[in-house]
């Protein structure tokens, strides 16, 4: 199929080897998708996707022919050497996921790493992302964001990324299994944190809320969750707030007999709070007293 193909992004008379083409897909909306990606996919050899079920869809909408052969976690390793096998032949071929961009959170890395590795050309072919949806769609006054992918599964390493990155705004993907749980960590440790959640986005039911972690957990205890969700987790700004929360846990700590400089330790191991700051409210409740 690759002879003959009539357009620039798979002559592949200049190499022996193939093309591999990172195809981004619609996250929701099928019409969500460039022309450009449309051709590609009716042209290449062969189409790698996470599930060939979800892939047919699109494919069925827009006339696609191409062979479609699996490509997920569990089949990673194996299908990467099929894929160079047949690219090394001349082949082309393009790598698509469920939705949205590939290698976000989805298989393909170790595809395109050996791809690169041996001289293959890897062409990405760009559109819709829920992350950069997302951002598009809410306020912010910083313009840094620190990509994180999925959370970890257990709350100690939720907590312990929670505490490094106080100053970061974080991208996420969340599960709607998981978000209440996660919305509840967040909140007992970071209490009025800031918070955006996309749910459905681009589709019928598309929501995007901004408000703190504790009335998105209020709301979504009464919402029914369903679809894939992308967060953004504001950057903790230092403020009175965070004086008022100190205060609150030197009170507490004070009546365990702790020494002030046990005091600021303990609530900087926890909480990731600066020392400097712990010792002058310290010194300052000391001298107010």
């Amino acid at each position: 199929m690759t002879q003959g193909v009539g357009f620039d992004d798979l002559n592949c008379v200049k190499s022996s080897y193939g093309k591999l083409f990172i195809v981004s897909t619609p996250i929701g909306n099928l019409s969500d998708i460039t022309f450009r990606a449309v051709e590609t996919l009716k042209n290449v050899d062969i189409i790698a996707c996470e599930d060939t079920r979800n892939t047919k869809i699109l494919c069925e909408k827009y006339d696609i022919l191409t062979p479609l052969i699996s490509y997920h976690k569990f089949s990673e390793s194996q299908k990467t050497t099929v894929l160079m096998d047949r690219l090394k032949a001349g082949e082309s071929a393009a790598l698509v996921s469920d939705a949205g961009t590939p290698l976000i959170s989805d298989p393909g890395v170790k595809l395109v790493e050996e791809a690169r590795l041996a001289g293959i050309d890897v062409v990405p072919v760009v559109g819709a992302s829920a992350i950069l949806a997302l951002l598009a769609s809410i306020p912010r006054g910083d313009e840094s964001f620190k990509f994180i992918g999925f959370l970890p599964r257990i709350a100690k390493q939720i907590e312990n990324l929670l505490k490094s990155n106080r100053a970061e705004n974080l991208i996420f993907y969340e599960s709607p299994n998981r978000l209440l749980e996660t919305l509840s960590i967040i909140s007992n440790m970071q209490n009025g944190r800031k918070m955006a959640i996309g749910r459905e986005l681009t589709k019928k039911f598309e929501e995007i809320k901004v408000d703190t972690v504790e009335n998105l957990l209020e709301y979504y205890n009464t919402h029914v969750l369903k679809g894939e969700i992308a967060c953004m987790l504001y950057a903790l700004e230092e403020n009175n707030e965070d004086e008022t929360f100190i205060l609150e846990k030197i009170e507490l700590l004070k009546g365990l007999k702790l020494s002030d400089r046990d005091i600021a330790g303990v609530i900087n191991s926890l909480y990731n709070l600066p020392r400097n700051k712990i010792k002058e409210i310290l010194l300052n409740k000391k001298v107010t007293s």
